[in-house]
């Protein structure tokens, strides 16, 4: 590949996101809607006491069952030992924090790409407190879940504070994890005999 080349690919690629695949997949989804329903799916399998594993392979999307994926994701949630496990794995309410610094991280990176930011440098911390209290159904006026999330993402980018603050707010309302833990989403529990 002559430099010329090089330099011209690294052109249509902005923080490792291919921008002619970017505004294609945009384009499609404004001429057709239906494309842009997704379904995700996980499976879980109970091993022993706090010891779960959850796999993901299938989902739909973009008008069909995809076929990507020839074989599927696996995960062992446990708990540590202070909490009847022993670190079999991280435990759901840390997998919560994996997800949604996971979705903020893409979104944000998406979105500097559509707006011609190029990202040097970025690292997220995050931090959830949780009062046990609602899980042991100690005390029916403590939450069961997280209490507050906190997510502090050091980015170094080719713009201005503002554009990067402007940035941080459109991530956070635009990625679905987080939308989806901002705000009240319905979860159905059904028994399914066997």
């Amino acid at each position: 590949m002559t430099a010329q080349q090089t330099v011209a690919q690294q052109a249509t690629y902005i923080n490792g996101l291919d921008v002619q695949a970017a505004t294609d997949t945009i384009a499609a989804l404004k001429a057709d809607k239906d494309l842009a329903r997704f379904q995700f799916r996980a499976k879980n399998t109970w091993i022993s006491g706090g010891e779960n594993r959850s796999t993901i392979r299938d989902f739909y999307g973009a008008g069909r069952e995809d076929t990507s994926r020839s074989s599927a994701f696996e995960f062992t949630n446990g708990e540590p030992p202070v909490l009847l496990g022993n670190n079999e794995g991280a435990n759901p309410v840390e997998f919560l924090l994996h997800a949604l610094a996971g979705c903020v991280t893409t979104t944000f990176v998406l979105h500097a790409m559509a707006r011609g930011i190029t990202i040097r440098e970025l690292s997220t911390e995050l931090s959830g407190d949780i009062d046990l209290q609602g899980l042991l159904g100690l005390d029916e006026d403590v939450p069961a879940g997280y209490e507050r999330i906190d997510i502090r993402m050091h980015v170094k980018a080719d713009c201005s504070d503002k554009e990067l603050d402007d940035l941080l707010a459109y991530a956070q309302q635009h990625s679905p994890v987080c939308n989806t833990v901002c705000r009240p989403v319905p979860v159905v529990i059904k028994h399914v005999k066997s």
